[in-house]
């Protein structure tokens, strides 16, 4: 119900008479007889019917309640007060939810808002392996980041294994002569760095989970992630052939999970295939790099494993940026073809993808690649003072883990390791 503005009115002041204390009630009351004669009435069947009544007029209704205060500047506070009170029932009657701030005032609240949280098992290290035992180079583009020989890799993850680190994910790094081919024969030579390393991780760290990058960019001649035709484009049957038997002889070595990333239409269910054929399918966890976008963020990683095309690009089987559609029957083809873990790569410029990948794939971990563009971005905001890098990290990872994502491949683990303990 509303009242008519009165001639001396200059405020208004709405009353939610559900929520009023029965001293207002009973002083809105008097006013309400007091006025009726001079103010057309309208009553709402509703118990939440709203009345509007001038604040000049509250404080002569109080005025008269109260004829014996002698000092008016108490009857204009005792009317402000009243109307305070009545005016704040109104705002938090209507929606009660509105009220959030308690809900995480304190650090530990904080965290018991957030829907999912970095830990520790989360984490894969990324690792670039060299045929060089004795090297340890640092990668320009790739802050803190090196190529190391088997030599290295012990004291380099002895002391990250003692902070919690549970997962690596290796990158074979071929830089002798003739080491390169048509072919990428050397993807699996058991001297090679990748199985060497394998085999040398799991004597040493038997606890660590060790996944293997599955591709044959790092050891072809031409640097494209398959086995070529004449014309120069990518001949997919023969590049899933060889693209299994490489992921099959990394399980044979050992390792906990291959992981494909050539994007070429089959591979999923040619690895799987060969891996029950083998009698290691139950031990082996088949990751696929399911929707892999191309774009420009993948050159610091391309100058750290010597994986740059020699001529065209990669867009022909890697998706296109705007492919949402293609990435999702992606995933849905390799949930079919017998996928254990989905990833998207890169993540933060790809988080709706990330997410579609939790909803199809709803009973399957979804992991995500912060990719060397991302991190080598982070790194370089925070230099030029635009940022906190670990205020970046951590806000840049939230976001990938809110989208859907539980498992993150991250060139910051070393620094995350350090961070979350404290």
């Amino acid at each position: 119900m509303a009242w008519p503005r009165s001639g001396e009115a200059d405020r208004w002041i709405a009353y939610d008479w559900v929520a009023c204390a029965s001293d207002a009630t009973e002083r809105l009351s008097s006013s309400f007889r007091r006025l009726e004669s001079n103010a057309c009435l309208s009553l709402h069947s509703s118990p939440h019917a709203t009345a509007i009544m001038s604040f000049s007029s509250l404080v002569s209704d109080l005025t008269f309640k109260d004829k014996d205060i002698s000092d008016r500047r108490s009857q204009y506070s005792r009317a402000r007060s009243v109307a305070s009170t009545q005016a704040t029932s109104v705002s938090i009657s209507g929606d009660i939810k509105s009220q959030l701030h308690g809900g995480y005032s304190h650090p530990l609240s904080r965290a018991w808002q957030s829907e999912r949280q970095l830990t520790k098992s989360m984490l894969i290290y990324p690792l670039f392996v060299t045929d060089v035992p004795d090297e340890e180079t640092l990668i320009p583009s790739l802050p803190g980041q090196h190529r190391r020989g088997l030599n290295k890799l012990i004291p380099h993850l002895e002391p990250l294994i003692a902070k919690g680190l549970k997962s690596v994910i290796l990158f074979g790094v071929p830089t002798q002569p003739n080491s390169k081919d048509a072919l990428g024969t050397s993807a699996d030579d058991p001297t090679g760095p990748v199985i060497a390393a394998i085999r040398l991780l799991r004597k040493r760290f038997p606890s660590l989970f060790l996944v293997a990058d599955v591709c044959l960019c790092e050891y072809t001649s031409h640097g494209h992630c398959g086995i070529l035709r004449d014309d120069g484009s990518l001949n997919n049957a023969l590049s899933v052939d060889r693209i299994s038997d490489v992921a099959l002889a990394y399980a044979e070595a050992g390792c906990h999970c291959v992981a494909p990333s050539d994007m070429n239409d089959g591979r999923i269910r040619a690895i799987k295939l060969k891996l029950i054929e083998a009698g290691i399918a139950h031990q082996v966890v088949l990751m696929s790099y399911s929707a892999k976008f191309s774009g420009c963020l993948y050159g610091p990683f391309r100058d750290a494993a010597g994986s740059v095309p020699s001529f065209g690009s990669r867009e022909c089987y890697q998706l296109p940026s705007g492919g949402r559609g293609l990435a999702r029957r992606a995933i849905h083809r390799d949930i079919a073809e017998g996928a254990d873990v989905i990833m998207v790569k890169p993540a933060s410029q790809f988080l709706d993808i990330i997410s579609d990948a939790k909803e199809i794939g709803k009973d399957l971990p979804v992991a995500a690649y912060q990719v060397s563009g991302e991190f080598a971005m982070i790194h370089a905001g925070a230099k030029a003072g635009v940022f906190d890098l670990k205020a970046m990290a951590f806000e840049s990872t939230n976001g990938i883990l809110r989208a859907g994502a539980s498992i993150v491949v991250s060139y910051f683990t070393p620094q995350f390791l350090d961070w979350l303990e404290n």
